[in-house]
């Protein structure tokens, strides 16, 4: 069903990118450059930014109840995640443009050649963008469904906690915790903030969503076009088993030396764009898992709040995951490009395309890595560092509570 809807929202003028592109325009990250629309947007935006500060006045005054505050923290350090998401997207959107620019036209230019090999790889990433955006934006609407409807649990999983709760002996459970200046625990005050909460868990997660889907199909896209380069590499001297002429084997030593140039300059835009996003989330993700995997154990978590940590503490780990291993993939494939020149009929040619080869393959060698601020790369070598350094958190903050 969602691979349905997800096909409705193709653009005949992206072929990769337009349900992401649908994604980030809907929760105010792609904006016009002008008018009420970009104005409504950013005051969402800006009401974000306000909510997240009165996460943290929040946090304040619950800070003697460890359960609540470890629960709550979470969710806080996930909200200033999102907002850093939209917000660093709307600032540097001249350069997010850019780069999405560049990969609709290099595609476009490409599908139009009707090469055979191209063409059979543009479509293989992206259908697995496809699967991938569906699937993590199934995960992302879980995740905020059950984040919503812990509070409804809590209420209905226990008749002596229910009777409490009406009696008014203790509070009816929330979704999240924030700071306001009126009586929140009962009537119009609770209310409204049930409302409120619901509103920024799906603010929140459609920025995830839109952000997550966009970004990983754009490293979809650098790792496909790299097998697009050792496709090529390999045909430099030869097409179908027969040799080409010296023109047009320059010729295509040029279009592979540029297409690679201009791979590593948007490679390039497109990490500094990411780095410092995914080196806060890096930081705050250790955080998160550790105090994900401390509500699960600790003593007095209800079942339901151990199934909304669970389902959290999956989709957190989902999101490092996606980044890690998308990144790392296109990491190997910018090692390895430079095999299609040797797999070429290069022994064929004369001394002057030989020495164009090894400058083209010079050229090749360069890698494409991106990286998490400037300490660290994503890669699974990373991903797995994090759950190493969470667990050892988890093992430290639980023996010196026992």
């Amino acid at each position: 069903m969602l691979k349905k809807y997800v096909a409705r929202l193709e653009d005949p003028n992206s072929a990769l990118l337009g349900p992401t592109l649908w994604g980030l325009q809907s929760w105010g990250m792609w904006q016009p450059n002008s008018g009420l629309s970009r104005i409504i947007y950013n005051l969402i935006h800006l009401a974000a930014i306000l909510f997240l500060v009165s996460q943290y006045v929040g946090l304040w005054f619950i800070r003697a109840d460890l359960n609540i505050a470890l629960r709550n923290l979470s969710f806080t350090m996930l909200s200033m995640v999102c907002v850093v998401k939209a917000c660093t997207f709307v600032v540097w959107q001249t350069y997010w443009r850019d780069v999405i620019q560049f990969v609709a036209t290099l595609e476009r230019s490409q599908l139009q050649r009707k090469d055979k090999t191209t063409s059979t790889i543009i479509e293989g990433y992206t259908k697995y963008s496809r699967n991938v955006t569906c699937f993590y934006w199934g995960l992302v609407t879980a995740t905020v469904f059950t984040m919503i409807l812990a509070p409804l649990g809590d209420f209905l999983s226990s008749s002596e906690q229910r009777e409490l709760m009406m009696n008014g002996t203790i509070p009816f459970p929330q979704i999240m915790s924030s700071w306001v200046p009126f009586d929140k625990t009962k009537g119009f005050g609770y209310w409204f903030q049930i409302v409120e909460h619901s509103l920024i868990g799906f603010y929140g997660g459609g920025i995830v969503a839109s952000y997550d889907a966009n970004t990983v199909a754009l490293m979809s896209f650098f790792c496909g076009q790299l097998e697009i380069l050792v496709a090529n590499s390999k045909r430099l001297f030869s097409e179908d088993g027969n040799p080409v002429s010296y023109s047009e084997a320059m010729e295509r030593i040029k279009q592979c030396h540029m297409h690679h140039l201009s791979l590593i300059k948007y490679s390039k835009i497109l990490n500094s764009l990411l780095s410092p996003v995914m080196f806060l989330y890096v930081v705050i993700c250790s955080l998160m898992i550790c105090a994900s995997a401390i509500l699960l154990t600790k003593e007095g978590t209800t079942t339901m709040q151990r199934m909304s940590v669970a389902e959290y503490l999956a989709a957190l780990i989902a999101q490092l995951f996606l980044y890690c291993w998308h990144s790392n993939e296109v990491y190997f494939m910018s090692k390895s490009v430079d095999r299609g020149i040797y797999e070429s009929e290069w022994w064929r040619c004369g001394v002057g395309l030989r020495r164009c080869v090894v400058l083209l393959g010079g050229q090749l060698r360069k890698t494409i890595i991106f990286e998490a601020g400037p300490f660290t790369n994503l890669t699974v070598a990373t991903f797995v560092a994090i759950l190493k350094g969470s667990y050892s958190y988890y093992t430290l903050l639980s023996n010196n509570e026992g």
